[in-house]
């Protein structure tokens, strides 16, 4: 059974990982972006000071991959823990079983890539334990048996201490947890891509799995910052391949976040980032809602998004005013890895 979300102190709400000793904040930073790799580059120092603000304002998780900067993103968390001590107060999640060639992730969950990547992690990292290890995506290639068995393994030895998948079917997740325990599961949700609410989600609240939600704000959609002639370098995913950032689509979503943003000032005083994040919570009293930065100031609102809630009333107008404004649903399937590597 799913434990309930409890507050730990008046600034952040905590989730107990079921079946682990693993405690996190109910929002997590998210660091594809702090890589650079199709986020436009980034810097380390100021996604370092990225890192120290959000475990200043009390988000305890740290998300990242060894695929976001093919290692780069991996290696700046690993420092900004490092420093003062903080990896203690710090839960790191990490994912494994993807592979890159000339900078072309595909995938790979075969026991020797697991193996050597949970090495090159813990180096990178400056850890000797990941406290959430995920297989980042379902590996059609290599029998979901051998994946599940290699991570069951690394937790026997305690160089992890619980497990995670992340892009996975119920079908996957069950021949996974057939060989390995399960403790949480890391797929896209947020208030314009629900798709995982036929299947993921019901699973996930049943089998008493965690839930990381990624792209709790579409990419910076929900931000209520983007405007009509926002524009992404060819090197940001969302300029180069993310539809919702092109005509027509760009401007229904926009307006959907305009009459969200009008929403949330009317209902509750808040504005769309804010309305958001807390939708994900509160939909899924399971979720821990990730939180991509990479300048500290855009930490700012996390205070706005605790000490409330959403109301089945106000639930229902959020659904309203999506329906109204996007008339033609993107899901997120434009993110998903080559399932081997190109010739």
């Amino acid at each position: 059974m799913t434990e309930t979300p409890h507050t730990e102190t008046p600034h952040m709400e905590t989730f107990h990982i079921p079946g682990t000793n693993v405690v996190s904040s109910r929002i997590g930073l998210g660091t594809w972006a702090i890589g650079g790799w199709m986020w436009g580059g980034s810097d380390e120092t100021e996604s370092i000071r990225t890192i120290h603000a959000a475990l200043d304002r009390g988000i305890t998780l740290v998300d990242t991959a060894p695929v976001y900067g093919f290692g780069r993103s991996e290696e700046i968390v690993g420092k900004a823990l490092a420093e003062g001590g903080r990896r203690a107060g710090a839960v790191l999640a990490t994912k494994v079983a993807l592979d890159w060639k000339n900078e072309q992730p595909f995938r790979n969950g075969s026991r020797a890539r697991i193996m050597k990547e949970i090495d090159d992690s813990l180096r990178r990292l400056r850890t000797d334990t990941i406290d959430l290890y995920q297989v980042h995506w379902p590996d059609p290639h290599t029998p979901i048996e051998e994946t599940a068995g290699a991570m069951a393994d690394l937790l026997k030895a305690g160089k992890i201490r619980a497990i995670g998948v992340s892009n996975f079917s119920p079908a996957q997740m069950d021949a996974f947890a057939a060989v390995a325990p399960l403790h949480a599961v890391q797929p896209p949700y947020n208030l314009f891509e629900r798709g995982i609410e036929a299947d993921v989600f019901p699973y996930a609240r049943r089998h008493g799995l965690a839930m990381l939600a990624y792209g709790s704000l579409c990419r910076g959609l929900l931000s209520g910052r983007m405007r009509a002639d926002t524009t992404f370098p060819a090197s940001d995913l969302r300029g180069a391949a993310d539809p919702k950032f092109k005509p027509p689509h760009f401007a229904e979503y926009l307006a959907a976040v305009a009459a969200l943003d009008r929403f949330a000032q009317e209902r509750f005083g808040k504005r769309v980032i804010h309305l958001a994040l807390r939708w994900v919570l509160d939909r899924a009293p399971n979720a821990i809602a990730l939180w991509g930065a990479r300048h500290p100031a855009q930490l700012d609102p996390v205070g706005d998004v605790l000490g409330w809630s959403i109301d089945a009333a106000a639930m229902t107008e959020i659904d309203r005013i999506v329906a109204q404004h996007v008339r033609t649903p993107l899901d997120p399937g434009f993110m998903a890895p080559l399932e081997q590597a190109a010739a």
